[in-house]
């Protein structure tokens, strides 16, 4: 009997817990189960989105074999508005400014390169694409912008090309003086291995350097 009635002790004691603790313990567990739920939901999502977004690059890429303009924009364009948090993304802005460049469209490129510059991760892809914007600023002969660009901090494998390229703007804007300089100083930085530096070479003769 004694036994029973120290069950029964328990067993009230357990209820009158339960009663003030059960529902956060309720709770405690629907969160956990949401958390996992959601975790798993979110990792199929990112996969179904990345598999949806490589797919449409590989159209993208056919398209810019083929020089299909127009398939590129539209590739390229849903690729940016749909996936923009990819990897993808960034590469068919890349892509797409190529495209437009090459068929004379400098407005659209220079916008495709610029978003590269805000949503790109890589901090090698932005520097890239800074000197390509660059690159496009020089034929516009937007001189003083093309600058600015290539005075931006970057990584310094890429010395050798900003200090080319800003003697190449230099001397467009009629500072020669400088432009040897800038030449100078590319020709001192890029690998004596790299066949580039030729190219650099002969613009330094071609200033008497």
């Amino acid at each position: 009997m004694a036994y029973d009635l120290e069950e029964q002790e328990q067993i009230d004691a357990i209820k009158a817990w339960w009663k003030q603790h059960g529902n956060t313990v309720l709770l405690s567990v629907a969160v956990f189960v949401a958390i996992v739920a959601g975790t798993q939901g979110w990792r199929y999502y990112q996969h179904k989105q990345t598999a949806q977004a490589a797919a449409l690059y590989g159209v993208l890429q056919g398209a810019a074999d083929s020089h299909d303009v127009n398939k590129v924009r539209e590739a390229a364009g849903r690729l940016i508005e749909q996936f923009p948090r990819t990897g993808y993304a960034t590469h068919a802005a890349l892509l797409a400014a190529s495209a437009n460049y090459e068929h004379g469209d400098a407005k659209s490129a220079m916008a495709q390169l610029q978003w590269v510059l805000d949503h790109a991760d890589s901090d090698e892809i932005k520097d890239a694409a800074r000197l390509r914007l660059a690159g496009i600023l020089l034929d516009e002969k937007n001189y003083g912008a093309a600058l600015k660009l290539l005075e931006a901090r970057h990584d310094a494998a890429f010395d050798g090309l900003y200090a080319d390229l800003k003697g190449d703007v230099l001397l467009a804007s009629g500072k020669a003086s400088e432009a040897l300089a800038s030449y100078r100083l590319a020709l001192e930085k890029i690998d004596p291995a790299n066949a580039y530096r030729g190219l650099v070479q002969m613009k330094l003769d071609g200033l008497g350097g």
